[in-house]
């Protein structure tokens, strides 16, 4: 979607409403900026005349002061504004970042997995940084420069009309390449952007695949790979700027012109005793004056279009809906019962889900197995929400999961998926994730996770801090920790992905053994390849291309179903 900068200036209005005193301050110092600039063309007059050519004395001290005078006035200006224009530009973007990353992670999960990780990092780090000039600095700028170009061109109208008409009438000039420029830049920051994604995908990829770099000894080929995208972003940029400086030097001829016609025309006036020196300086000094603005207005111009096209980015994202709409119940209660009635959910052509229809009851504790791509994971990811059913319902204590609220509904359920996800703080931290830390049930937690040993010979225990990604624990530790902060959370859903495919056999058993006592009063689903972990089940799931095929015991099974026999014959034992 593309929108002009003054849909994009109705979008930013709200939130500037709000920064009324700042922007007070800030207009104080535009006043004070304009005056000052109005001010050195004027003094011109009296040096001019008064001073060198009438030679009053006293014009020797009142025009030095009257200089310090107008360049302090000045410089105050110029530092109240600068001074607020930041507070509300970095004010601005750290709330906006919030906002972006707020909305980007309460979007479902379709979005986040269709959306590469660099591209919506880029959004919230580079787009938010490139609006920051937008809020703070464009507006007020503008607002500055306009102001002080109709201050100088009154002064030069009082001065001279017709000599004015000679020095003004370059500018319309100025205003049909302007356009074709920024429409130009447009296109090029669009582009740039996108581009400065691809760059962050690739390095957010290299570094969470390091291992696996390492292992193969692809360096160079994966510093190759990033050197054609950068390169190309550089290429990207770089036409860019081709585009954008052409500005500067345009507005230098363009105002050149008119300054020609002013000496030829003016100086003519002076000969014929029509203007005095002072007054043709004073013009002409206004005349130099007013140009410099229209210039900055120009490449001020150029430079919001890379703000527009990353503020449509931004509010591009900010408006989008979620697929997944949030219920208003309140899911208060323990969940008893989970039901599943003919839900059907279509992805990418094909059934993830096909027709399935189960009812599992408290202190049931339910197996799922099948091939790769059976629907084993989407049967769990759609009791957190991550999708809904194309049709169908999914229903906890008799009502369809969509009516209550996501947050009452994931409190009550707990998720160890194949994938483990350890965050940069504490141990403690880590297993209490997202509730209050109690030290007392973070151990009880561990111990049941058979995580007592390792976490006895951690330098600072529970309080040891995790390095990203858990890389100071082995895959089995980091898996323990997860299997705690299921237990920690104690919740009446279960949900084992491959929960226990790191740990060591005799790992596992002590873990099943103490786990089989705490899921007595709830919910437990189990997606796992190893025999153990699934033979005490009290229903085994059998899925193939989104479908139960077949339910039962271990034993039941065996004898009833030729899938589970072959699937039983891979399991790990």
């Amino acid at each position: 979607m593309r929108v002009d900068l003054k849909q994009i200036l109705k979008r930013y209005l709200p939130y500037i409403k709000e920064y009324k005193l700042q922007y007070f301050f800030v207009l104080l110092g535009i006043i004070l900026t304009v005056s000052a600039t109005a001010a050195t063309a004027h003094i011109m007059k009296p040096l001019m005349d008064d001073l060198f050519i009438s030679k009053q004395e006293e014009m020797l001290l009142y025009i030095p002061i009257g200089l310090i005078v107008i360049y302090f006035v000045k410089a105050v200006g110029r530092y109240i504004q600068s001074i607020y224009m930041n507070y509300i530009g970095q004010h601005v973007v750290t709330r906006f970042r919030e906002m972006l990353l707020a909305k980007i992670i309460s979007l479902d999960m379709e979005f986040l997995y269709l959306n590469r990780s660099g591209e919506l990092i880029s959004r919230v780090t580079n787009d938010i940084s490139r609006i920051q000039y937008f809020v703070s600095n464009m507006l007020p700028e503008l607002f500055r420069e306009s102001l002080t170009v109709v201050a100088l061109v009154s002064y030069i109208l009082y001065l001279n009309a017709h000599l004015a008409f000679y020095s003004l009438v370059v500018m319309p000039l100025i205003i049909y390449p302007l356009v074709l420029i920024a429409k130009r830049l447009k296109k090029y920051s669009h582009r740039s952007q996108a581009k400065n994604a691809d760059v962050v995908t690739r390095l957010t990829e290299v570094f969470n695949n390091s291992e696996i770099i390492k292992a193969n000894a692809t360096e160079k080929y994966e510093v190759a790979r990033f050197s054609e995208q950068n390169w190309q972003f550089f290429k990207i940029n770089m036409k860019s700027v081709y585009v954008g400086e052409i500005v500067s030097p345009l507005m230098e001829i363009i105002g050149a012109l008119g300054l020609a016609a002013v000496i030829y025309v003016g100086g003519r006036e002076v000969y014929d005793g029509k203007m005095s020196v002072g007054e043709f300086t004073a013009f002409l000094t206004a005349v130099g004056l007013v140009f410099q603005p229209i210039r900055r207005i120009g490449s001020i111009y150029s430079k919001v279009q890379d703000a527009v096209a990353a503020s449509e980015r931004v509010f591009d994202i900010l408006d989008t809906q979620s697929k997944v709409v949030d219920g208003v119940l309140e899911l208060t209660e323990d969940i008893q019962e989970i039901s599943f009635n003919n839900v059907m959910l279509k992805y990418e052509g094909s059934y993830a889900l096909d027709s399935i229809n189960i009812n599992i009851k408290k202190g049931e504790n339910i197996a799922l197995v099948g091939d790769s791509g059976g629907g084993k994971s989407t049967f769990i990811n759609m009791l957190l929400r991550f999708y809904d059913p194309d049709s169908g319902v999914i229903s906890m204590n008799g009502v369809d999961i969509k009516e209550f609220t996501q947050v009452s509904l994931k409190h009550h359920i707990s998720l160890v998926s194949q994938r483990i996800y350890i965050f940069q703080d504490t141990l403690a931290a880590n297993v209490a994730y997202g509730q209050e830390i109690d030290e007392v049930k973070v151990n009880e937690a561990l111990n049941l996770a058979d995580a007592r040993g390792f976490v006895a010979a951690l330098e600072d225990g529970i309080h040891t801090m995790m390095s990203e990604a858990g890389s100071n624990l082995s895959g089995g530790q980091r898996q323990r920790v997860a299997i705690a902060r299921a237990i920690y959370k104690h919740s009446s859903l279960l949900l084992f992905d491959e929960a226990t495919s790191a740990l060591d056999n005799e790992s596992e058993k002590r873990i099943q053994k103490a786990l089989d006592e705490y899921t007595k009063d709830k919910i437990t689903i189990t997606i796992a390849h190893r025999l153990s972990t699934i033979e005490h089940a009290d229903k085994i799931l059998v899925m193939q291309k989104g479908k139960i095929i077949s339910s039962g015991t271990h034993k039941e099974l065996l004898l009833s179903s030729e899938v589970y026999q072959r699937l039983a014959g891979k399991f790990d034992t």
